[in-house]
Protein backbone atom coordinates (compact mmCIF):
# COMPACT_ATOMS: atom_id res chain seq x y z
CA UNK A 1 0.00 0.00 0.00
CA UNK A 2 2.67 2.20 0.58
CA UNK A 3 4.34 1.89 -2.72
CA UNK A 4 0.99 2.35 -4.00
CA UNK A 5 0.35 5.63 -2.06
CA UNK A 6 3.54 6.69 -3.69
CA UNK A 7 3.04 6.57 -6.99
CA UNK A 8 -0.04 8.15 -6.88
CA UNK A 9 1.11 11.19 -4.92
CA UNK A 10 2.54 12.35 -8.19
CA UNK A 11 -0.89 12.98 -9.04
CA UNK A 12 -0.42 11.15 -12.48
CA UNK A 13 -3.68 9.20 -13.40
CA UNK A 14 -3.27 5.91 -12.82
CA UNK A 15 -5.65 2.97 -12.66
CA UNK A 16 -7.91 1.90 -9.73
CA UNK A 17 -11.05 -0.28 -9.04
CA UNK A 18 -14.13 1.43 -8.09
CA UNK A 19 -16.85 0.42 -6.08
CA UNK A 20 -19.83 2.51 -6.54
CA UNK A 21 -21.60 2.77 -3.41
CA UNK A 22 -24.60 4.84 -1.74
CA UNK A 23 -22.35 6.15 0.81
CA UNK A 24 -19.44 9.26 0.51
CA UNK A 25 -16.35 7.94 2.46
CA UNK A 26 -14.53 10.85 3.62
CA UNK A 27 -10.26 11.42 4.27
CA UNK A 28 -9.50 9.49 7.34
CA UNK A 29 -12.91 7.85 7.67
CA UNK A 30 -13.93 4.93 8.94
CA UNK A 31 -15.65 2.56 6.32
CA UNK A 32 -17.20 -1.05 7.51
CA UNK A 33 -18.23 -3.14 4.03
CA UNK A 34 -20.04 -6.26 4.04
CA UNK A 35 -19.42 -7.66 0.21
CA UNK A 36 -21.66 -10.36 -0.91
CA UNK A 37 -21.47 -9.98 -4.65
CA UNK A 38 -19.05 -11.78 -6.18
CA UNK A 39 -17.49 -9.13 -8.98
CA UNK A 40 -16.72 -7.40 -5.28
CA UNK A 41 -15.46 -10.41 -3.21
CA UNK A 42 -12.97 -11.10 -6.30
CA UNK A 43 -12.00 -7.22 -6.43
CA UNK A 44 -11.65 -7.34 -2.49
CA UNK A 45 -9.41 -10.44 -2.59
CA UNK A 46 -7.23 -8.74 -5.41
CA UNK A 47 -6.42 -5.85 -3.36
CA UNK A 48 -5.95 -7.87 -0.23
CA UNK A 49 -3.38 -9.96 -2.18
CA UNK A 50 -1.55 -6.92 -3.70
CA UNK A 51 -1.72 -4.88 -0.98
CA UNK A 52 -3.60 -2.08 -3.22
CA UNK A 53 -6.68 0.09 -2.07
CA UNK A 54 -10.07 0.75 -4.28
CA UNK A 55 -12.14 3.48 -4.38
CA UNK A 56 -15.34 4.85 -3.12
CA UNK A 57 -17.56 7.01 -5.29
CA UNK A 58 -21.06 8.02 -5.08
CA UNK A 59 -23.76 6.47 -6.63
CA UNK A 60 -26.08 9.34 -8.57
CA UNK A 61 -28.34 6.79 -10.35
CA UNK A 62 -28.43 3.50 -10.28
CA UNK A 63 -28.24 0.43 -7.61
CA UNK A 64 -25.64 -0.84 -5.87
CA UNK A 65 -26.27 -4.82 -6.23
CA UNK A 66 -26.25 -5.71 -9.97
CA UNK A 67 -29.90 -6.38 -11.30
CA UNK A 68 -29.21 -8.77 -14.04
CA UNK A 69 -27.13 -8.36 -17.32
CA UNK A 70 -29.59 -5.77 -18.82
CA UNK A 71 -29.52 -3.80 -16.00
CA UNK A 72 -27.20 -0.54 -16.66
CA UNK A 73 -24.26 -0.08 -14.42
CA UNK A 74 -24.79 2.65 -12.33
CA UNK A 75 -23.71 6.41 -12.65
CA UNK A 76 -21.54 8.01 -9.88
CA UNK A 77 -20.19 11.33 -8.91
CA UNK A 78 -16.79 11.99 -10.42
CA UNK A 79 -14.87 12.77 -7.07
CA UNK A 80 -14.57 9.82 -4.35
CA UNK A 81 -11.51 8.49 -1.81
CA UNK A 82 -9.22 5.68 -2.03
CA UNK A 83 -10.40 3.08 0.42
CA UNK A 84 -7.87 0.99 2.24
CA UNK A 85 -8.27 -2.24 4.05
CA UNK A 86 -7.15 -2.62 7.16
CA UNK A 87 -9.03 -5.78 7.89
CA UNK A 88 -11.03 -8.85 7.12
CA UNK A 89 -13.22 -11.38 7.98
CA UNK A 90 -15.56 -14.18 6.11
CA UNK A 91 -18.41 -15.35 8.75
CA UNK A 92 -19.86 -17.69 6.40
CA UNK A 93 -18.96 -18.89 3.20
CA UNK A 94 -20.05 -15.99 -0.03
CA UNK A 95 -19.66 -13.05 2.44
CA UNK A 96 -16.99 -11.10 2.83
CA UNK A 97 -16.59 -8.28 5.54
CA UNK A 98 -13.92 -5.70 5.20
CA UNK A 99 -12.55 -2.63 7.21
CA UNK A 100 -11.46 -0.08 5.19
CA UNK A 101 -10.36 3.51 6.08
CA UNK A 102 -10.28 6.20 3.80
CA UNK A 103 -7.00 7.46 2.14
CA UNK A 104 -7.22 10.25 -0.04
CA UNK A 105 -9.49 11.98 -2.89
CA UNK A 106 -9.42 11.28 -6.14
CA UNK A 107 -11.00 12.63 -9.48
CA UNK A 108 -12.06 9.87 -11.90
CA UNK A 109 -10.75 10.95 -15.62
CA UNK A 110 -12.64 7.55 -17.63
CA UNK A 111 -13.80 4.77 -16.47
CA UNK A 112 -14.86 1.38 -18.75
CA UNK A 113 -16.92 -1.83 -17.18
CA UNK A 114 -14.97 -5.19 -17.16
CA UNK A 115 -16.33 -8.44 -18.39
CA UNK A 116 -17.01 -8.79 -14.82
CA UNK A 117 -19.28 -6.31 -14.29
CA UNK A 118 -16.31 -4.30 -12.21
CA UNK A 119 -16.15 -0.63 -12.84
CA UNK A 120 -12.44 -0.23 -13.54
CA UNK A 121 -11.44 4.08 -13.27
CA UNK A 122 -8.42 6.06 -14.34
CA UNK A 123 -7.91 8.75 -11.94
CA UNK A 124 -6.04 11.27 -10.59
CA UNK A 125 -5.57 12.06 -6.71
CA UNK A 126 -6.12 15.17 -5.48
CA UNK A 127 -4.22 17.49 -2.85
CA UNK A 128 -4.83 17.28 0.53
CA UNK A 129 -6.47 19.78 2.40
CA UNK A 130 -4.09 21.80 4.40
CA UNK A 131 -3.88 21.48 8.15
CA UNK A 132 -5.14 23.91 9.51
CA UNK A 133 -6.34 24.78 13.54
CA UNK A 134 -9.65 24.76 14.57
CA UNK A 135 -11.51 27.80 15.03
CA UNK A 136 -12.04 29.15 18.49
CA UNK A 137 -15.86 29.99 17.01
CA UNK A 138 -15.90 26.19 15.94
CA UNK A 139 -15.06 24.50 19.01
CA UNK A 140 -18.55 23.80 19.61
CA UNK A 141 -18.72 21.18 16.59
CA UNK A 142 -15.46 19.56 18.01
CA UNK A 143 -17.65 18.94 21.35
CA UNK A 144 -20.40 17.39 19.81
CA UNK A 145 -18.26 15.60 17.26
CA UNK A 146 -16.85 13.84 20.68
CA UNK A 147 -20.06 13.40 22.21
CA UNK A 148 -21.25 11.28 18.80
CA UNK A 149 -17.59 9.56 18.88
CA UNK A 150 -18.36 8.13 22.14
CA UNK A 151 -22.12 7.00 21.48
CA UNK A 152 -21.26 5.00 18.05
CA UNK A 153 -18.41 3.52 19.61
CA UNK A 154 -14.36 3.07 19.18
CA UNK A 155 -15.07 0.44 16.11
CA UNK A 156 -17.06 3.27 14.06
CA UNK A 157 -14.70 6.05 14.49
CA UNK A 158 -10.91 6.58 13.44
CA UNK A 159 -8.27 5.49 16.65
CA UNK A 160 -6.36 8.51 15.81
CA UNK A 161 -8.22 11.58 16.42
CA UNK A 162 -7.44 15.65 15.74
CA UNK A 163 -10.21 17.83 17.43
CA UNK A 164 -8.17 20.46 16.77
CA UNK A 165 -7.75 20.11 13.00
CA UNK A 166 -10.81 22.29 11.27
CA UNK A 167 -10.48 19.75 8.00
CA UNK A 168 -10.74 16.24 10.79
CA UNK A 169 -13.41 18.41 12.18
CA UNK A 170 -15.51 19.29 9.38
CA UNK A 171 -14.78 15.71 7.85
CA UNK A 172 -16.23 13.67 10.40
CA UNK A 173 -19.13 15.51 10.86
CA UNK A 174 -20.09 15.55 7.44
CA UNK A 175 -19.71 11.64 7.42
CA UNK A 176 -21.91 10.87 10.62
CA UNK A 177 -24.38 13.48 10.41
CA UNK A 178 -27.79 12.57 9.29
CA UNK A 179 -27.12 15.04 5.91
CA UNK A 180 -29.01 14.27 2.38
CA UNK A 181 -25.90 12.58 0.33
CA UNK A 182 -25.78 15.23 -1.94
CA UNK A 183 -24.63 17.42 0.28
CA UNK A 184 -22.54 14.96 2.04
CA UNK A 185 -20.82 14.68 -1.65
CA UNK A 186 -20.66 18.37 -1.89
CA UNK A 187 -18.58 18.56 1.39
CA UNK A 188 -16.19 15.91 -0.24
CA UNK A 189 -15.52 18.11 -2.65
CA UNK A 190 -15.06 21.53 -1.10
CA UNK A 191 -11.75 22.72 -0.87
CA UNK A 192 -12.36 24.90 1.87
CA UNK A 193 -12.51 23.56 5.71
CA UNK A 194 -13.53 27.00 6.67
CA UNK A 195 -16.24 27.01 4.12
CA UNK A 196 -17.04 22.91 5.06
CA UNK A 197 -17.49 24.05 9.24
CA UNK A 198 -19.66 27.28 8.25
CA UNK A 199 -21.98 25.13 6.35
CA UNK A 200 -21.90 22.20 9.05
CA UNK A 201 -22.33 24.92 11.57
CA UNK A 202 -25.71 26.58 9.67
CA UNK A 203 -27.52 23.31 10.00
CA UNK A 204 -26.64 22.36 12.92
CA UNK A 205 -28.05 25.80 14.35
CA UNK A 206 -31.24 25.13 12.24
CA UNK A 207 -31.50 21.64 14.10
CA UNK A 208 -30.82 23.20 17.74
CA UNK A 209 -27.66 21.12 18.14
CA UNK A 210 -25.39 24.32 18.57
Amino acid sequence: MASFLRASASMQPFALPLFPLRTVLFPGGVLPLKIFEQRYIDMAKACLRDETPFGVCLITQGDEVSRGDDAPPPTFAPIGTIAQIVSWDMPELGILHVATEGVVRFRVQKYAISPAGLTQGEVATLPAEASVALPEKHAPLAQLLELIATRIGAHNFPAQTRYDDASWVGYRLAELLPLPLSIKQTMLEVNDAGVRLEVLAQFLAKQGLI
